[in-house]
């Protein structure tokens, strides 16, 4: 008997038409659709990239300009034998490096604003992705930066002249890479070992102690030291330290008031 002749029923099966049986028909995946992986920054190709490749240069950054570095921590515990020449000399091929370090630590302090947000302010923000809000503190931290950079320079030009006033410059640029190199290891913790955000706070509380202790040593030392008046120390300090760094703190809050989500 031919297949033409036999009846439907032994022609056609109850799966003759299932989308098992016949590869070449497109059919949809069985089961249900489950819930999406949540967003983490360890998860991030792009975040990945930038502290890998951060990490890459500050380690050949050290291995090209160990000596000098060297040469700079040693100026801050002997003076005497720190000459303001020899730093310039050695200090002109070396200044870029301190500047990308200098831009490091203002991603650095980027994200540890985003996780410090995430974690005790909000997790809900008003831009779609978090590079969004990690680039607007990354730009925060530079603006801030430069502006004191500039009141800085017109500050001691003015008051204590050009020699001493590029010295602090390269003092100051110096001071904020070293900052950079050590919140590096904390925030390597944070994002890819889960370590706890209160113990970064602490750790970071105690960079930025030590950073303002030898720029306040470092200050003494460049301007104050000869004329050894302390009351004129104090309000330099204020004026271009601390009334700067609280801008900064509200400046933040502002700004994060604006990205997060209000309900």
């Amino acid at each position: 008997m031919s297949e033409g002749s036999l009846p439907l029923y032994y022609r056609e099966s109850f799966f003759s038409k299932d989308s098992l049986l016949h590869p070449e028909l497109k059919a949809g995946q069985p089961g249900i659709a489950g819930d999406p992986v949540p967003y983490t920054v360890r998860g991030d190709d792009a975040i990945t990239c930038v502290l890998l490749f951060c990490f890459v240069v500050t380690l050949l950054s050290f291995a090209h300009s160990r000596n000098y570095i060297l040469h700079q921590l040693k100026s801050f515990l002997y003076f005497p034998l720190f000459s303001a020449h020899n730093s310039q000399s050695e200090g002109e091929g070396k200044f870029f490096i301190q500047l990308f370090l200098s831009i490091l630590t203002c991603l650095l302090l980027a994200i540890l604003s985003y996780f410090y947000v995430t974690n005790f302010i909000t997790e809900t923000f008003v831009l779609d992705a978090p590079y969004q809000v990690i680039a607007i503190y990354c730009g925060v931290f530079m603006l801030y930066f430069l502006c004191k950079t500039f009141v800085y320079n017109l500050v001691n030009s003015i008051f204590f002249g050009g020699k001493k006033s590029r010295q602090w410059t390269w003092t100051f640029t110096f001071i904020t890479a070293l900052e950079g190199v050590a919140l590096f290891p904390a925030v390597m913790l944070l994002v890819y070992f889960d370590l706890n955000m209160q113990y970064v706070v602490y750790y970071f509380t105690f960079v930025l102690f030590f950073t303002k202790i030898l720029t306040f040593s470092k200050c003494w030392l460049i301007f104050f030291k000869q004329i050894s008046v302390f009351l004129q120390i104090i309000l330099y300090l204020c004026a271009l330290e601390i009334i700067p760094l609280l801008s900064l703190a509200g400046a933040l809050i502002l700004i994060t008031d604006q990205l997060k989500v209000n309900f």
